[in-house]
């Protein structure tokens, strides 16, 4: 693909390194709070999906650091992990048309754990350095929708006021860039920018001019995305 997707990255990048500097800055002043260590490895089968801008940033550089065999046992992890992860989901969308309680199924998810493919032998992740955003809030006090979130590992107490990170703010920056790429990209696939994947995907799918809607053909309801869940059914 000829497109540059640098500007884009770059700003990206520019939230990642805010991420740093909010999580150091809570660190530093809750030091007995914040856990976080070496091989503390947690939050690494936490379920969490990436925006389209998380999405290829992580794809490029996995692709740019791995190769040879490395990168095929690090693909056979992500293809195991991503399978568990589409069997939880679809478990949790069949509850939610059976009329299970939205919040009850989002409550039992939380408690669901996959082995991130980029987390190795040792406990340490294989691409630390490009770690999604929602990788380095974790330790920290957060809040979805209003509800508050921290590691159950840390030593924050409940009921307690801490600075928290309002990760739906942090979404939503995530999705402008996601936005903005998709409209220089002139995607005939008008709703790319919505897209939201498990890491495991981001990894394994082939982000060419097809499937961000940019080659000279194609039916828009032709959506690469679909036929990619339609496999794993």
């Amino acid at each position: 693909m000829d497109f540059d997707l640098t500007p884009y990255f770059t700003k990206y990048e520019a939230l990642l390194a805010a991420a740093e500097e909010v999580f150091g800055r809570v660190r530093r002043a809750h030091e007995d709070c914040v856990k976080c260590k070496t091989k503390c490895a947690d939050c690494c089968y936490a379920l969490f999906d990436l925006t389209l801008i998380e999405a290829l940033y992580l794809n490029q550089r996995f692709y740019q650091k791995f190769k040879g065999r490395q990168r095929e046992a690090l693909l056979e992890k992500t293809n195991r992990a991503d399978r568990k992860i589409h069997k939880i989901k679809r478990k949790a969308y069949s509850d939610l048309e059976a009329g299970k309680p939205e919040a009850r199924i989002l409550a039992e998810m939380a408690l669901e754990r996959v082995r991130c493919p980029l987390l190795n032998e040792e406990d340490l992740c294989d691409l630390y350095e490009c770690r999604p955003i929602t990788c380095r809030f974790y330790g920290i006090p957060t809040s979805i929708g209003g509800a508050g979130h921290t590691c159950g590992k840390s030593g924050f107490e409940k009921g307690k006021k801490y600075p928290t990170v309002k990760l739906d703010a942090i979404h939503g920056q995530l999705q402008k860039i996601s936005a903005e790429l998709v409209r220089d990209l002139k995607s005939r696939y008008v709703k790319l920018a919505d897209m939201l994947v498990p890491l495991s995907m981001a990894l394994l799918t082939e982000y060419d001019e097809a499937y961000l809607g940019i080659d000279d053909g194609g039916d828009p309801r032709d959506d690469p995305r679909r036929a990619a869940q339609e496999e794993k059914r």
